[in-house]
């Protein structure tokens, strides 16, 4: 057993064991190739978006968000009156119901970044067929 190796550690570092360091990292005669790369490359083509499926997203997830905001403002509604009806706890109940009062108004700003998101997607899909906004 005192012949095998034993791995301690993360590294696995092995002391009397050392690898040669090259040189050099980079070659004095690298060869570089003459096509377009980095700045003077085209953009990737754009893929085709499916408008109405992302607009669909968009819409669902402000219809879950307006959920969550009714919810939350509900169980704000439901901590106040038991504050008001425990005295006993109601330090515990008034925390809650600012904790569930922030929740609402974090949901009705995800409801607001749903709804502008929708509304990008909208105006994105009349750019996109050719549909211009008329100011």
């Amino acid at each position: 057993m005192a012949e095998e190796k034993q791995h301690h550690g993360l590294f696995h570092h092995h002391k009397g064991e050392e690898k040669p360091v090259e040189a050099g990292v980079y070659s004095e005669t690298a060869e570089y190739s003459e096509t377009a790369t980095g700045y003077d490359a085209p953009p990737p083509p754009v893929p085709d978006v499916d408008y109405n499926k992302e607009e669909k997203h968009h819409k669902h997830l402000e219809h879950v968000g307006e959920l969550g905001t009714a919810a939350a403002g509900a169980f704000a509604m439901y901590e106040k009156h038991e504050s008001k009806k425990d005295p006993e706890h109601a330090h515990r109940h008034k925390i809650e119901e600012e904790i569930a009062a922030a929740a609402a108004v974090g949901s009705g700003g995800f409801v607001l970044h749903e709804h502008h998101e929708k509304e990008e997607t909208r105006k994105e899909e009349e750019e996109a067929h050719g549909k211009k906004h008329h100011f």
